[in-house]
């Protein structure tokens, strides 16, 4: 398969300029030897924005990515400390997990009560700056609790890192999005694309990030499923019931397939509780 060469990069950027249709640029890249589904993913990026993000894989694909081992028990239940949550499923690349019951109905009322006065206009981290930024792509309102602030978010904090088989002090404050009809968030990656200018002071608090933990604090009535495009994997969203995907190996290498993003919500509304993990503690 080609290599994404600088020149297939100029390439892409061109024909974008000239209004080419995705399809187009697709075929095109199939036709010089590229796998069809990493030229549409290598498509996508360019079109939402993200050529840095191409760049960085395309300088890593000169090594394959290698998945490690999982860092939790391959078990069909895992311990969260105070609570036992269900693997529902598990895919080996990316590497993926569904899991039922990891809060509780209560749980998730009560995150959605103490987020409901605080919520904000969701952003994103701008790559050449590294400030925040609003932009059309992620279209949700949002709020953040500090690491352990308090009696039940020290609660759920630790109960997540043990499930996700890492460090309690490595997690960065719990993030809650609230999605309304329509919204949406278009395909992305969580790791900080390391050739971006902005992500230095992002990665220098506490290194890279290397896993996600969704957790769905509703069961939306229509659409917002989580999606990994470029895996053809989509998770519903239920009350309750969490996805988890790591994406940075010991190698420092970054997963490709870990583009994911979230659905249109189309009836209802959607709440979600997002846990990222870093390479090392969170701050440091």
């Amino acid at each position: 398969m080609p290599e994404l060469t600088a020149e297939w990069q100029a390439w892409l950027t061109e024909n974008q300029q000239r209004g080419c249709s995705s399809e187009s640029m697709v075929s095109a890249m199939v036709q010089a030897g590229f796998d069809a589904l990493e030229a549409g993913a290598l498509v996508r990026l360019f079109r939402a924005g993200q050529p840095a993000v191409v760049a960085a894989l395309a300088a890593q694909a000169k090594g394959s990515y290698v998945y490690d081992a999982w860092p939790m028990p391959l078990v069909n239940r895992l311990d969260g400390g105070d609570r036992m949550a269900t693997v529902a499923m598990r895919c080996e690349q990316p590497q993926v997990l569904v899991l039922d019951d990891v809060l509780s109905a209560e749980e998730c009322a009560e995150v959605i009560a103490r987020s409901q006065a605080k919520l904000r206009r969701s952003t994103t981290v701008d790559p050449s700056s590294g400030a925040e930024q609003v932009i059309a792509q992620r279209s949700s309102e949002g709020t953040f609790f500090a690491l352990c602030e308090d009696e039940f978010i020290a609660r759920l904090d630790a109960r997540i890192a043990r499930l996700m088989g890492w460090p309690l002090e490595n997690g960065e404050g719990l993030q809650i999005l609230r999605y309304g009809v329509g919204g949406e968030y278009r395909p992305h990656f969580d790791y900080f694309p390391p050739d971006d200018p902005g992500s230095a002071k992002h990665i220098a608090q506490g290194g890279q990030r290397v896993a996600t933990l969704v957790i769905y604090l509703n069961t939306v009535a229509e659409g917002g499923a989580t999606i990994f495009p470029d895996a053809g994997l989509s998770v519903s969203p239920r009350q309750g019931s969490a996805v988890y995907f790591r994406y940075a190996n010991g190698q420092g290498q970054l997963d490709p397939l870990s583009l994911h993003g979230g659905a249109p919500v189309e009836a209802g509304e959607k709440w979600i509780m997002t846990k990222w993990m870093r390479e090392r503690r969170y701050g440091a």
